[in-house]
């Protein structure tokens, strides 16, 4: 009796047909978050990897903003950066810049934790404090100009207050122009600390406060021992941000002294060198060199006072 073997092809199971679709489904879920991605990246290199590749090569040339093919002076620019000290004496201008950033993240860190209780009228002050962050830089180097002025408005709260010895020429003194724009500074970014503070405490779960509540904690306990650990990414965040922008200080003081009685800080000085004496070579070496400190002393902070310990 012959046996006959069939060689017609077997119908796939059901778990071999439904492999295809399961595969489709993971490559149309892996390429979404790429698809979310490629418009921001792409606008990260193009705005800021490009333009900062091209401060590297412009650093080691002698160009003038307007030579197409700039000589190459290789390490030139920086020797001079480095041995002229009228270029990074202005670097201690930016120590006011420090001293300003630690008030303005404790005063920070103190309205957020105040007014993450709850208080009367906590929703009008939390606008109150993140309204400067909001004003035009611009509007605010202008506003302070009015009350910085002789007889403006600083020095008429100082006669109200019977103060008036202390009145004086708060940006032609040289010895009070960088605390008066250190102060400027404090308000113009108290609300962006203030901000992320707040949004870092009530992230916080609600039934840690309610415990610590009930075991009789007051608040500075719940400030120490809840609040302070559970913020401190985010307090090494700010810390690293206020560095940064302490050494690359622009806008207040140039918008409002331009840099002058003593005020011009190491950005200044490179902006002037380039657009004032046509010297982009030499101002993109200073642009390097302020980068490589930023991202050194960031290093620094992260070391000492790392996420974990």
């Amino acid at each position: 009796m012959a046996i006959t073997v069939s060689t017609t092809p077997q119908t796939a199971g059901p778990a071999t047909a439904l492999r295809a679709p399961r595969r489709r489904v993971r490559r149309r879920a892996g390429l979404t978050p790429a698809g979310f991605l490629f418009v921001p990246v792409a606008l990260l290199v193009t705005f800021t990897w490009v333009p900062v590749l091209f401060m590297f090569g412009y650093s080691v040339t002698k160009w003038d903003g307007l030579t197409p093919d700039p000589p190459f002076v290789g390490l030139d620019n920086y020797v001079e950066v480095f041995t002229r000290p009228e270029l990074f004496a202005v670097l201690k201008v930016s120590l006011y810049y420090v001293g300003a950033s630690f008030v303005q993240i404790g005063l920070a860190l103190y309205f957020a934790t105040v007014l993450s209780f709850r208080l009367r009228l906590r929703n009008l002050f939390k606008g109150i404090l993140f309204f400067p962050y909001l004003i035009n830089g611009v509007a605010i180097g202008m506003i302070f100009l009015y009350f910085f002025q002789p007889g403006g408005t600083l020095d008429a709260t100082l006669g109200l207050l019977g103060l008036d010895g202390m009145s004086r020429h708060w940006l032609g003194d040289p010895d009070t122009i960088n605390y008066s724009l250190a102060g400027t500074s404090i308000w113009r970014y108290l609300g962006l600390n203030f901000v992320m503070f707040l949004g870092a405490i009530q992230s916080i779960q609600p039934e840690l406060f309610e415990a610590a509540e009930l075991d009789g904690a007051n608040r500075w306990q719940r400030f120490r021992y809840l609040i302070l650990p559970g913020i401190r990414p985010v307090i090494g965040l700010s810390f690293i941000l206020a560095l940064s922008g302490s050494l690359s200080v622009f806008e207040i003081p140039f918008i409002m002294t331009g840099g002058a009685n003593g005020s011009e800080t190491f950005v200044i000085q490179t902006v002037n060198l380039a657009f004032k004496f046509h010297k982009f070579g030499l101002a993109s070496a200073m642009a390097v060199i302020l980068l490589l400190i930023v991202l050194l002393m960031t290093w620094v902070q992260r070391r000492l006072v790392p996420e974990e310990t």
